[in-house]
């Protein structure tokens, strides 16, 4: 595997041609807002660029892959993914592309599975390398991109209220409104507007929340069966790992969600001071310092108990 700069980068995608984009499971802002971005940036530079369709996308952001999408991979193909930590984030129905990726793009520290790549863990969002890149390749943002890096930098710093926000990720907001895009309307649609699903979760979330360490510490096991009951979708449950975070004196917060399989989806958020990766990393996850996941082959109370007292040693 070689890393490489963002220069190097910017070299490599101008010498070559046909791409492909892959998107990670559970698609959120940043991984689709990425795609949607580079996407567009790499066809403005006269290349073949199409993003992998992926069947998870929620109709929050579907909008953004609009006239990008691509439903089968081709054999000649150079295929890119950005905002995928880990090989085991790529969607059950990419695996076969794996020992394809040539070039991951990402913020996160993650497992490397590419020859090469662009990773900057400092980086608030994948969306701020690229538009880091887009600059490099000579491009200013139009009003469509700048949406989407919008989109993937927003989200993915909680509307700039999340440790990881710096000011190179307020420059790349600043450029996205200067650009044209239309960033009211964005916030509107993703942070200000809620359903009564979400409004009966959060209802749910604080019946079902268990505190330890003094009320630092904070695990939330969401069933399979209290999603069905509620009548939530993807999108409402997209930012659910912030409800225990959110909490007066909680420093780690841990969300988990079933798999279909029976296994447990943790999502770990850390306040200053609390390595959120660290701990993932003990269950074969990982992630940032402040925002971090794992996959738990265990019953969703047992990854409960073991995240618990994991967090608890952590503290």
């Amino acid at each position: 595997m070689k890393k490489l700069t963002r220069a190097e980068t910017a070299r490599w995608l101008s010498q070559g041609d046909n791409y492909l984009i892959l998107t990670h499971r559970r698609p959120d802002g940043d991984t689709v807002g990425s795609a949607a971005a580079l996407c567009r940036t790499l066809r403005r530079l006269g290349k073949s660029a199409a993003v992998l369709e992926n069947r998870e996308v929620t109709e929050k952001y579907q909008p953004l892959l609009a006239g990008l999408t691509q439903a089968q991979p081709e054999a000649d193909q150079t295929v890119i993914s950005v905002d995928v930590a880990s090989a085991n984030m790529l969607p059950d129905a990419f695996a076969p592309l794996l020992p394809r990726v040539q070039l991951r793009i990402d913020h996160h520290a993650g497992a490397s599975f590419t020859p090469l790549e662009l990773v900057d863990p400092e980086a608030g969002a994948c969306a701020e390398i690229l538009w880091d890149l887009f600059g490099l390749l000579g491009l200013e943002m139009d009003k469509p991109t700048a949406e989407a890096v919008y989109t993937a930098v927003s989200t993915d710093t909680g509307c700039f209220r999340y440790a990881n926000t710096t000011a190179h990720t307020f420059a790349a907001a600043g450029a996205c409104a200067q650009a044209g895009g239309d960033l009211f309307a964005i916030n509107q649609a993703i942070f200000e507007t809620s359903t009564l699903a979400k409004l009966r979760l959060c209802g749910y979330a604080a019946d079902h929340i268990r505190l330890f360490a003094g009320g630092r510490g904070a695990v939330f096991p969401l069933p399979k069966a209290a999603e069905g009951a509620l009548g939530t979708t993807e999108d409402d449950l997209e930012n659910v790992s912030g409800l225990p975070r959110s909490l007066p004196g909680v420093v780690l917060a841990a969300t988990l969600r079933e798999n279909p399989d029976g296994s447990a989806k943790v999502s770990l958020r850390a306040a200053p001071g609390c390595d959120a990766a660290a701990i993932c990393a003990r269950f074969g996850g990982g992630g940032h310092r402040g925002a971090a996941g794992a996959t738990l082959k265990m019953s969703l109370e047992e990854a409960a108990q073991a995240l618990e007292r994991a967090m608890t040693e952590a503290l």
